[in-house]
């Protein structure tokens, strides 16, 4: 059994060139599992070789729109394959709260669109199944698949004011994945990702940039994710064995930029392998890390 890691989105919420939004796919064995999605997941999972349709459960880290956006895309693609492809309705885990009511008014937009489809074709209506648990700040089973093979646990991360955002940690046969979602660098993360074989965690360049922030909105909006130095240090300190970095702020648009990136990280302390995330980056579980 081999797990892979791939990058289905590494953008924020303003458009960047070959960045779509934000959105981790892991696959183990056969069990596929997508985390966030953002804009434009669903062409990015058909460009990974994945279709919605081979989805075993999407899992939502918070309700920011740029974690979103395409759940209604994913959702109505693997519908509209059903008389191709039947599979049954896509499992949306996510925590109760402010991503649940977003997750079960999602298609209200559409009903229009789905009236049309039903009625021209004789197909059911869309489908989801939403499961939902409530976060706490120790880690806590929330999906298992059906052979067992394949465990998710949740913990309650810092994305203030969001008040409820998660990380998951994806356990494996070949090892462990953290998918930090959105957080500053917390003790919870830490705690989850302790000896993980990859941490895929959000990226910000705060200290580094300090000086042209101050004062401006940016300095605010980089005050609720996770500083790259603070990051490098924390991933050493649980042990990481590759840390993969996504929701790169700002976004790198040269390799000169990708590289600070992975300075900052090694500033910090951390000395294991790193990846600066670009779409559609795959990562194997265990390669390259002695």
């Amino acid at each position: 059994m081999t797990t892979e890691v791939i990058l289905t989105g590494t953008g924020v919420p303003h458009p960047s060139p070959g960045r779509a939004g934000a959105g981790t796919f892991v696959r183990s064995g056969e069990v596929r599992l997508q985390f966030d999605a953002g804009r434009a997941t669903a062409l990015r999972l058909v460009d990974a070789g994945t279709h919605p349709t081979h989805l075993d459960a999407l899992f939502l880290t918070h309700h920011h729109s740029d974690h979103v956006q395409d759940v209604a895309d994913v959702t109505m693609s693997r519908w509209l394959h059903q008389q191709v492809s039947p599979t049954g309705p896509l499992v949306i885990v996510c925590p109760e709260g402010p991503t649940a009511r977003f997750v079960r008014r999602m298609l209200e937009p559409y009903e229009d669109d789905i009236a049309v489809r039903t009625g021209h074709t004789g197909a059911l209506p869309p489908h989801f199944e939403l499961i939902t648990f409530t976060v706490g700040g120790d880690p806590s089973e929330v999906w298992q698949s059906e052979d067992g093979t394949v465990c998710v646990d949740a913990v309650a991360v810092h994305h203030e004011p969001v008040q409820v955002a998660v990380a998951y940690r994806i356990r494996t046969p070949d090892g462990i994945v953290v998918v930090s979602g959105d957080t500053r660098v917390c003790d919870e993360v830490a705690q989850l990702a302790a000896a993980a074989d990859v941490l895929v965690h959000e990226a910000c360049r705060t200290t580094a940039l300090a000086a042209a922030i101050a004062g401006t909105v940016f300095e605010t909006i980089f005050s609720y994710h996770a500083d790259t130095l603070a990051l490098g240090s924390m991933a050493e300190q649980a042990g990481v064995r590759h840390l993969v970095l996504t929701h790169l702020i700002p976004a790198p648009d040269n390799e000169a930029a990708v590289l600070e990136f992975e300075s900052d990280v090694r500033q910090g302390g951390y000395r294991g392998r790193v990846t600066v995330g670009a779409d559609l980056a795959r990562i194997i579980v265990g390669e390259g890390v002695g």
